[in-house]
């Protein structure tokens, strides 16, 4: 599969979190051409059933795979968490998969207490279940559903006092019951870091999936032999079926031959 490897790597989202984990894996791989969309329209996929996040997960795939996508980064943890089995099971390419890092929260706590800030859907899953019952049986998990978060940072209000009450509404609770881990279970809300830390202040490790997934990202394509070991200069298109401002806003830092687009899907 070689001469397939200058395909470009697909990553989808319930909106424009999952650039979250794009960046990472843009750090890591700067040669990887990628296709990002950002399903804003269908945002949070956290509040929607099962079925429906199955079928957004499918509209979204094959978007990709027609625009030759070598592998599928599901940058949704509650996508990942409800429809990834299904897609590896309907599709022949690879596909990477977003889950809330219990593990290494629970290798890291102290206080046999972690916190997990995460969608309704993620915390609901199958997925999420099996995966937290293979954490020690000591380890207390304290969840939180992360309503109106996602909907929050869709619209650009990151740094709003809107933000901060509801973000203090879930993480001071956790702080009192002495949480010494707070596990970010959804793609956006690696951009809230700075507010939390100003709630939570060094009494908290905050822990994310965004670092291993790149890591497991490079892995596979090195396995499958679709490495792009081509050193010309990467191309990434993100496309966004709503405004692009919050979108241009969020990746604005990124030094690298980005085009974006406003396109229904």
């Amino acid at each position: 599969m070689a001469k397939h490897s200058k395909f470009p790597i697909g990553i989808f989202d319930s909106g424009i979190g999952g650039t979250s984990i794009w960046k990472e894996m843009n750090t890591l791989l700067p040669y990887e051409n990628t296709i990002y969309l950002s399903d804003s329209k269908n945002a949070p996929y956290g509040e929607k059933s099962k079925q429906t996040i199955i079928d957004l997960a499918i509209k979204n795939t094959e978007i990709l795979l027609n625009r030759n996508c070598k592998i599928i980064i599901v940058a949704c943890n509650t996508a990942t968490t409800n429809a990834i089995d299904i897609l590896r099971e309907k599709y022949s390419i690879p596909f990477i998969g977003i889950e809330p890092a219990i593990k290494p929260a629970a290798l890291k706590t102290r206080s046999n207490i972690i916190g997990i800030l995460a969608t309704k859907g993620t915390l609901n899953s199958k997925l999420f279940e099996q995966t937290s019952s293979t954490i020690n049986k000591k380890i207390i998990r304290k969840e939180i559903i992360g309503k109106g978060l996602v909907a929050l940072i869709e619209s650009g209000k990151l740094d709003s006092k809107e933000m901060t009450a509801l973000l203090s509404s879930y993480i001071i609770p956790l702080i009192k019951e002495n949480v010494d881990c707070l596990v970010l279970g959804c793609t956006h809300y690696p951009y809230l870091v700075p507010q939390i830390r100003k709630i939570v202040g060094n009494k908290i490790q905050i822990i994310d999936s965004g670092e291993a997934v790149a890591r497991q990202t490079k892995a596979v394509l090195h396995k499958n032999d679709i490495i792009n070991t081509s050193k010309d200069k990467s191309e990434h298109k993100f496309y966004i079926n709503k405004d692009k401002k919050i979108l241009e806003f969020i990746i604005q830092d990124c030094k690298t031959n980005i085009e974006i687009e406003e396109k229904d899907f």
